[in-house]
């Protein structure tokens, strides 16, 4: 355990709420926390979570997943009842009890608790949409605050901080959801607060990028056919991977100034770079997998013709998986509306879009 987990891991077990739960305590809570979209993207990890290089991300506003607990004193120790989508899933299940018993040195009460867990999703699940960013930290946020009900005082800083660290344990992604606007993760020397055990917000962001929108093309709502988990094991073998982590490290230093000064050219070439050279990973891995399909490649092209021909910043990126996230100022929103109502709708799965935009991170519900 020692090994596997270190650097604040035994600063949050030595600082846990011992306090036991008493006979007939109950409670409930839920979250809402947002997925996000990687422009930098973190592919490659080592360690029990840890990235092999910066990543810095927009968190969204309607991609989200709802999760609430509702728990009662338990004499007979932990127990979990999980349901996805309003039905039973024994294969979700078995993943969230085996989180919480991991977190169980840092989170004690866990072991004196009947959970019973809803959680739901606004968009498609496991079809690229960075689905486990959401679900795990709206997870993590519920146990949080559940310690907080507790007893637990924590700041807001040093919750949004635990927060981060322990939705990276359970999902590497989901460290960077629970932060507003845009977050950082993974140690750069072009910021200072940079870690690589928890994110943090990429402060001073120009107001262009802060209202910005992300409409969504759900080119296909299907499970991927190879888990984010599987890609960033083939990194290990991957031939282009030390030159990719260089690449990144630099295109952040880059994007964090593009952020600050509003430069939307150098957003634009670095957010497309990013996702292209993402996928080109995963086609150079061994085994090498594809995971675009034709009318992904069709949105791009379209894309890059609509921006050529009326000089609007509209940009595409990808998470791992078909979808094409289209990244735009604010201001540009009904040109970019009638572009893909007419171009690109046709080339969805049964027309279906996402219209979002750059959210203030987790929300609260209960």
């Amino acid at each position: 355990m020692d090994n596997q987990y270190s650097g604040l891991w035994q600063h949050y077990v030595q600082t846990a709420n011992h306090k036991i739960p008493e006979a007939g305590l109950m409670g409930q809570t839920a979250w809402r926390s947002p997925s996000n979209i990687a422009i930098v993207k973190y592919w490659g990890k080592h360690g029990n979570q840890l990235p092999n290089n910066p990543s810095l991300s927009f968190t969204l506003q309607n991609a989200h997943t709802d999760t609430s607990i509702s728990y009662t004193w338990s004499p007979t120790g932990p127990e979990v009842h999980f349901r996805f989508e309003g039905s039973e899933n024994k294969a979700f299940a078995e993943k969230i009890e085996k989180l919480l018993m991991q977190f169980l040195p840092a989170f004690p009460f866990l072991g004196q608790l009947k959970m019973h867990i809803e959680s739901r999703n606004s968009f498609p699940h496991s079809s690229g949409i960075a689905s486990s960013a959401s679900s795990m930290s709206a997870l993590v946020m519920c146990l949080i605050d559940i310690e907080q009900q507790l007893g637990a005082m924590l700041t807001d800083d040093e919750r949004l901080r635990k927060a981060s660290y322990f939705s990276r344990l359970a999902s590497g992604s989901a460290a960077r959801s629970v932060f507003p606007i845009a977050a950082l993760w993974g140690h750069t020397p072009f910021h200072s607060g940079s870690h690589d055990e928890y994110a943090v917000v990429a402060d001073d962001i120009h107001p262009v990028f802060r209202n910005y929108r992300d409409t969504i093309l759900i080119i296909s709502a299907g499970t991927k056919a190879v888990s984010s988990r599987a890609g960033h094991a083939l990194m290990e073998g991957n031939p282009f991977a030390e030159v990719r982590y260089h690449q990144a490290s630099k295109n952040t230093g880059e994007l964090l100034h593009a952020l600050h000064s509003g430069d939307l050219e150098a957003f634009v070439r670095i957010t497309e770079a990013e996702a292209l050279q993402l996928h080109a990973l995963m086609m150079t891995s061994e085994p090498s997998f594809i995971l675009m399909q034709p009318n992904t490649l069709e949105a791009i092209a379209r894309i890059r013709n609509f921006r050529n021909d009326t000089g609007i910043p509209l940009s595409f990126t990808l998470d791992a998986g078909p979808n094409v996230h289209l990244l735009y100022p604010d201001e540009h929103h009904p040109a970019v509306n009638d572009f893909v109502q007419q171009q690109l709708k046709s080339l969805c799965q049964d027309g279906r879009l996402i219209e979002d935009r750059v959210g203030q991170g987790p929300q609260k519900m209960i």
